[in-house]
């Protein structure tokens, strides 16, 4: 396709203002790091940790004597507890950077929206508190239940609140008690997103109902997926401080966090099926439309991020259980804290690039194209089920290959 004939079928399409591109990725990055950080934390660190120090005192109490048991016991206990204690302090500085990008991510996400409000008016005058204090307290529309300003009123009063809760972390007294502040700022950063999407008015149909919901998933299952790995890339930054033993701690924290991982993979999938199918209504349209181009970058983005999951799923992890099974300290140690971030931080890249992208998907290549809107029909949550089954069949199917090929290495010892 010549830039002549592009142009003309991209015509529908606007570029959004750098104020924009800037905005919408500062405030995913911000709620990447609050939602990311917090649900990783508290469903593979946190849990990493205290199975290492149960199986830590199992290890140590079989000894021969019970002086033994107890001079082993309190040397293991004594290295896990170190560990622990650096893990938890660089999460506790991650979590507090996070509700510091948080904060001021959100500041600048509520100036995009009063610039964008109405008639609009320019971002600079939409930065002053007056003009953001206006707009949260004007009055509902005809016909709803609840103004729009009140809704980012109370998403931004719980974003505060999650800002303040990560930022606390930066307190040494705080650090004491961060398990407890980690779970308490996890439902409060997810309800940021989660009321920002109440309607104010009533959905017109399913399908209206169903967009409100397949965005929501697909934000967070997005975001947490990004964010965990931002989180446990900075963690495995602490390698140098950690004991000979950390390659088994690690070895859990990337089996947890790989099943993390798997359903954020899914809850993007189908949500972002959904999404794609409201917006494009033909495959041509992906490269003869603005939205279209956008997304395919995006979606090309993505499929090196399943990609890297896949290696780290099917080529590392049975590394590392054949470490594991050999007791191979130093391979342990080197496969889990050097060679898998490594890949990671590839992951975290691709990530960022996806978040950079998102600004540009605007509008909808339907539109564009001058396509019918899309409308849902009984053949088509059909055809949809079968894929979302396909999907978790798929993913199964990689978790038992991974166990195989894990079993399979250590059977080679």
């Amino acid at each position: 396709m010549n830039t002549a004939t592009l142009a003309a079928t991209t015509a529908g399409y606007a570029v959004p203002p750098l104020w924009r591109l800037l905005t919408k990725t500062g405030y995913f990055l911000g709620l990447s790091g609050a939602i990311g950080a917090t649900v990783t934390y508290a469903a593979t660190v946190r849990p990493a940790l205290r199975s290492a120090r149960g199986a830590a005192s199992d290890t140590a109490a079989s000894g021969t004597t019970a002086s033994d048991a107890i001079a082993s016991d309190a040397i293991a206990e004594g290295t896990i507890a170190e560990d622990a204690a650096v893990l938890r302090r660089r999460s506790a500085l991650f979590l507090a950077c996070s509700g510091v990008a948080l904060l001021v991510a959100g500041y600048f996400q509520l100036a995009a929206r009063v610039a964008r409000a109405g008639k609009g008016m320019p971002f600079g005058d939409a930065l002053a508190p007056g003009a953001q204090w206006d707009f949260l307290r004007a009055p509902a529309a005809k016909g709803a239940w609840i103004a729009q300003g009140t809704v980012y009123l109370v998403q931004n009063a719980l974003l505060v609140a999650t800002a303040l809760a990560l930022i606390a972390l930066l307190a040494p007294a705080a650090r004491r008690r961060t398990d407890a502040i980690a779970l308490a700022a996890l439902p409060l950063s997810l309800a940021v997103t989660l009321v920002a999407a109440v309607p104010t008015t009533a959905p017109a149909d399913l399908d209206a109902w169903l967009n409100l919901l397949f965005d929501q998933a697909h934000i967070v299952s997005g975001v947490v997926w990004l964010g965990g790995l931002a989180l446990l890339v900075a963690l495995a930054g602490t390698r140098r401080r950690l004991g000979e033993g950390a390659g088994l701690l690690w070895a859990d924290v990337w089996r947890r966090f790989g099943l993390l991982a798997m359903v954020c993979v899914a809850a993007v999938t189908v949500s972002g099926l959904w999404l794609s199918w409201k917006h494009v209504g033909g495959i041509s349209q992906l490269w003869t439309t603005g939205y279209g181009l956008a997304l395919l970058v995006k979606l090309l983005l993505v499929g090196g991020l399943v990609a890297a999951g896949a290696f780290n799923q099917l080529w590392l992890t049975p590394r590392i259980a054949r470490a594991r099974a050999a007791d191979d300290t130093a391979s342990l140690l080197h496969l889990t804290l050097r060679h898998f971030p490594r890949v990671v931080w590839g992951e975290v890249a691709l990530g960022l690039a996806v978040l950079l992208v998102l600004p540009f998907i605007s509008g909808s290549a339907r539109t564009e194209a001058g396509s019918p809107k899309a409308v849902s029909s009984a053949t088509l949550f059909t055809g949809g089920a079968a894929l979302a089954l396909a999907l978790a069949a798929s993913l199964y199917a990689t978790v038992r290959m991974s166990d195989a090929l894990a079993r399979r290495s250590a059977a080679t010892l």
